[in-house]
């Protein structure tokens, strides 16, 4: 039998926003309930070597670091959900949450951490080695890449800013893009042209990505011109796939303000969005910085205003009685 279950925050979400939001509220004692999602542990859980997450001197592995912050926000007092929210309604209070399983959340606060996934090309061989030398994150693992040769797919503003930031650290930089031009800002290219480490193949797309099974690592990718079909491989030792990110706000669409990236638009320095109460936490409402430890922090501060803003109703009820 479906249930209906009333609490004070609930959290929708399992990456480092929503467990960090979760701990910061059972610490404040607003027993907070936790919609894990579809994916527990979100981007993290498909991350093999953490190296930029602070407190470890060693690399750790992302789906350990999840399973340490959910036993963190269980132990605290979280109380951990294993289902999906299939929909919300933000237009009465409490907010009205229906499940998969069928049960219903109603929640006094509610905190959106559901993250973004990065888009993918949609290759078989780009599965393979997810984790193994295809990336969609230069920022968490470019460091693994000192003096290699790396290619970057894509030719937006994401897929410019990755390779330049790649520069840092490969002995050659490759841009592969399906069209003739850049969809960047002009100031994006001209750094990008004037790098030396950097090449650029127009109009071409990748087919496949090539490697070896035993153990899994990127070898190079197979390229496939898009004017004359012709095809030829081309060397490698990672490929970043930088072709946007796509924030899970399918549930919010018409209920919040959004940005025109899709993302959760919350007020300057604040995780507040349109409707009072509701507020966004982590890669949802992050379009800039898409980070674990941002999402972190942006966790800790939704929870915060969480607290100050049942607060505040609280003290406003009381003085109406």
């Amino acid at each position: 039998m479906a249930e209906t279950t009333h609490a004070r925050v609930v959290i929708i979400g399992s990456g480092p926003a929503g467990y960090t939001a979760a701990v910061y509220a059972a610490r404040a004692m607003l027993e907070p309930v936790l919609i894990q999602g579809i994916q527990p542990g979100g981007q993290l859980t498909i991350t093999t070597e953490v190296e930029n997450y602070p407190g470890f001197a060693e690399p750790i592995q992302g789906p350990w670091l999840m399973e340490q912050m959910q036993k963190q926000a269980e132990h605290v007092g979280t109380r951990i959900v294993t289902d999906h929210v299939n929909s919300v309604d933000l237009g009465r209070r409490p907010f009205r949450l229906v499940c998969d399983s069928g049960d219903v959340y109603l929640a006094d606060v509610l905190i959106v951490a559901t993250g973004a996934q990065a888009r993918w090309l949609g290759l078989p061989s780009e599965d393979t080695y997810k984790g193994y030398g295809v990336s969609a994150c230069a920022t968490c693992d470019g460091f693994f890449y000192r003096g290699k040769e790396v290619v970057v797919v894509g030719g937006g503003n994401s897929a410019v800013e990755e390779a330049l930031f790649l520069t840092n650290f490969a002995s050659k930089v490759t841009v592969v893009h399906r069209r003739d031009a850049f969809r960047a800002e002009k100031i994006l290219q001209d750094r990008l042209f004037k790098n030396p480490k950097v090449e650029v193949i127009w109009n071409s797309a990748v087919d496949e990505i090539v490697g070896t099974a035993a153990p899994g690592k990127v070898t190079g990718v197979r390229l496939r011109d898009v004017q004359t079909g012709a095809t030829r491989d081309l060397a490698a030792d990672g490929v970043f796939v930088a072709i946007g990110h796509a924030p899970a706000t399918a549930l919010f669409t018409g209920q919040l303000e959004l940005k025109p990236s899709g993302y959760i638009k919350v007020a300057p320095y604040s995780t507040a969005t349109s409707v009072p109460g509701v507020f966004a936490a982590g890669d949802v409402a992050d379009d800039i910085y898409r980070q674990a430890v941002t999402a972190a922090g942006m966790g800790c501060m939704a929870a915060l205003e969480a607290e100050r803003f049942l607060a505040a109703h609280a003290e406003t009820r009381a003085a109406a009685e």
